[in-house]
C-alpha cells in the first residue's frame, strides 16, 4: 500500500513538473520572485568591472549592517530612508552615468525597490544579483565603517 502511494506521488510530481515545464503555461521555478519585469540584474562580475570604471554604488540595507561591512565606495542609502534623503542625493544620483544598488542577498527585495523607485524618477539603476552575500562570496573587496 505505501509503495503504491509513493508511486503514485511521484509519478504525479514528474507528470506535473514535466507539464509545468513544457506547457507554455508554466511557473518559472528558478527565478527570483522579486525580480519583476523591466528589473535589470548584474553579477558580481560584472559589478566588480563596474565598481573599477566607476559606477555608483548603492546599498539599501539598514545602516549598521553597511558600517559592519559593505562595497568600497558605495553610499549607504536605506531604503526607509529613501524620501527623506532623496532631495540630498538627487544631483549625485542624476550625475551618475551606472548606478548599482545592493542589498542583503536572495530574499531582499530592498534593492529591487530602490532601483524601480530610482527608475521612476528617471534615475536608471541595475541590481547586484544576489546582493552583499554574492560580491563576499566572489572574494571582492569590502570595508567596513561608516565613510564609503
Amino acid at each position: 500500500m505505501l509503495k503504491r502511494v509513493l508511486v503514485i506521488v511521484g509519478a504525479g510530481a514528474i507528470l506535473g513538473f514535466t507539464w509545468n515545464q513544457w506547457s507554455g503555461r508554466g511557473f518559472e521555478l528558478r527565478a527570483n520572485a522579486l525580480v519583476l519585469p523591466g528589473d535589470e540584474e548584474i553579477k558580481p562580475a560584472e559589478a566588480k568591472k563596474r565598481l573599477d570604471k566607476g559606477a555608483l554604488f548603492l546599498d539599501v540595507r539598514p545602516a549598521l549592517n553597511y558600517e559592519i561591512g559593505h562595497i568600497p565606495g558605495a553610499l549607504s542609502y536605506p531604503l526607509e530612508k529613501f524620501d527623506e534623503m532623496f532631495p540630498a542625493m538627487e544631483p549625485r544620483l542624476r550625475d551618475s552615468m551606472d548606478i548599482v544598488v545592493y542589498c542583503a542577498g536572495f530574499g531582499c527585495d530592498a534593492s529591487h525597490m530602490v532601483a524601480r523607485k530610482l527608475k521612476e524618477k528617471r534615475i536608471p539603476a541595475v541590481v547586484l544579483q544576489e546582493g552583499w552575500p554574492a560580491w563576499t562570496d566572489a572574494g571582492y573587496p569590502t570595508k567596513e565603517g561608516k565613510q564609503p
